[in-house]
């Protein structure tokens, strides 16, 4: 009878770890901080290759107005019109992106997404928008930008790039960019993008 009763023993105390870890994954899935959906993956079988460095450049086309705009305001604050800045007033843009400075030149791809006024003391705009590639092995991938840019400013700017798309996944780096022609009656204008992204 003790060597049942001793058996039994060493069986509760052999089980009795393997219960508390159980317990312990329950109270954790319960209380939403289990780990068990994500998993550590090989980049390799993802067809992930080593990273390269490219540098892109490129002309982005605003254009606000005439009859075949690629700009127009979706939003807006009521004292935006009155604002020295148009504070407050959200665009949304389906803009070209050609090789050269013209709009006439090879069409290489469509900046898409808005831009809103957010500087009341300064012309400072939040630019959020995918470059959506339109040639060559580069068809059909995207480079996201998001960042502040101080318009009005005669020199070069920069903003992140915060993403990408195809080729482009896993994308990190910035743009550099220039005003190349404004028009200040119509509102229309020419920005040279230099990008340097890792992918």
């Amino acid at each position: 009878m003790a060597e049942i009763h001793s058996k039994s023993s060493l069986l509760t105390l052999a089980i009795l770890p393997l219960f508390v870890i159980f317990c312990i994954n329950f109270i954790v899935a319960v209380d939403g901080k289990s780990q068990t959906f994500g998993r550590v993956l090989n980049p390799t079988k993802l067809g992930l290759k080593k990273e390269k460095l490219s540098h892109f450049r490129m002309y982005w086309h605003d254009v606000v107005a005439g009859p075949k705009p690629t700009a127009v305001v979706v939003a807006k604050a009521p004292t935006t019109s009155k604002s020295t800045n148009y504070f407050g007033g959200v665009v949304m843009i389906d803009d070209a992106l050609t090789e050269g400075p013209q709009l006439s030149s090879k069409l290489i791809g469509r900046a898409q997404g808005f831009y809103a006024s957010a500087g009341i003391h300064e012309a400072a705009t939040l630019v959020n928008m995918n470059f959506a590639f339109m040639v060559g092995k580069y068809n059909g991938s995207t480079l996201s930008i998001m960042g502040r840019d101080k318009t009005l400013s005669p020199g070069v700017r920069e903003m992140p790039i915060v993403g990408g798309a195809g080729v482009f996944r896993f994308a990190r780096g910035y743009v550099q960019l220039r005003t190349h022609r404004m028009n200040l009656t119509s509102g229309d204008t020419t920005i040279e993008y230099n990008i340097y992204v890792f992918h």
